[in-house]
């Protein structure tokens, strides 16, 4: 087949979306990709996400279609940032509003200028556990499978990078965070991390990626206006 004979989809294209809260990665791609298919009545096209974001998450979500795909991994690799919010004095087993609260812990002893030291203290290359709620493999196996199965598996921790580290107080003891880091890491775990590190409990209760390298979620469509876009370009 030559190139005139393959539709823009198929040679590839990088598209952004901005996914919606209680929707999973997978089920954006498995949407974008029936639509694809089934505007230009393909049997099959290749299409992935450039890294996943938790039901509970909203933002930028990069897919990749047809020979694009081969990309991913660069797309991965670029640093992520998020916004979000995290509150202190309790814990919830999956460190964000997916489980209900198990643990709760003092938070007066917590003073303002406490929380500028974590910003440092965060800042830089460290080893972070990711939860047990996720999706790494354990003994060929979701950490989450186990996790909803009342297992406990030992999560290895994972060598990851905070390039910043902001948190904003002024709701305390709601504290609103932005952060930029690597790949592999987890923001639950940072939150969670955060909590221990002040002698307290946090659990994560929004959050939101609002860039991947120089891709910014305000050049991103939601999931209805690409579902548009790709019906349109069959129609001219």
């Amino acid at each position: 087949m030559s190139d005139q004979d393959l539709n823009e989809y198929q040679l590839g294209k990088v598209l952004l979306i901005d996914k919606p809260l209680e929707c999973t990665s997978f089920q954006v791609v498995n949407k974008i990709r029936w639509v694809i298919r089934k505007s230009y009545k393909l049997k099959k096209i290749k299409v992935g996400h450039a890294g996943t974001l938790d039901p509970l998450a909203t933002g930028l979500l990069i897919l990749c279609t047809g020979r694009k795909t081969k990309e991913i991994e660069s797309y991965q690799a670029q640093t992520k940032e998020y916004t979000g919010k995290l509150m202190l004095g309790a814990t919830t087993p999956s460190y964000d509003m997916e489980t209900e609260v198990d643990k709760r812990f003092p938070t007066e002893h917590i003073a303002p200028q406490a929380l500028k030291a974590i910003e440092k203290e965060f800042t830089g290359e460290q080893l972070q556990r990711p939860p047990v709620f996720s999706a790494v493999h354990i003994d060929g196996k979701r950490a989450y499978d186990l996790a909803r199965k009342g297992l406990r598996p030992d999560v290895p921790r994972r060598l990851i990078e905070i390039h910043s580290l902001e948190l904003d107080v002024s709701a305390f003891p709601e504290v609103a965070f932005k952060a930029k880091c690597s790949k592999g890491t987890y923001i639950r775990s940072l939150v969670r991390d955060i909590g221990e590190a002040l002698d307290s409990g946090a659990y994560m209760t929004e959050l939101r990626r609002t860039a991947i390298g120089d891709f910014s979620v305000e050049d991103a469509f939601s999931v209805d206006e690409l579902v548009r876009v790709i019906q349109e370009s069959v129609n001219g």
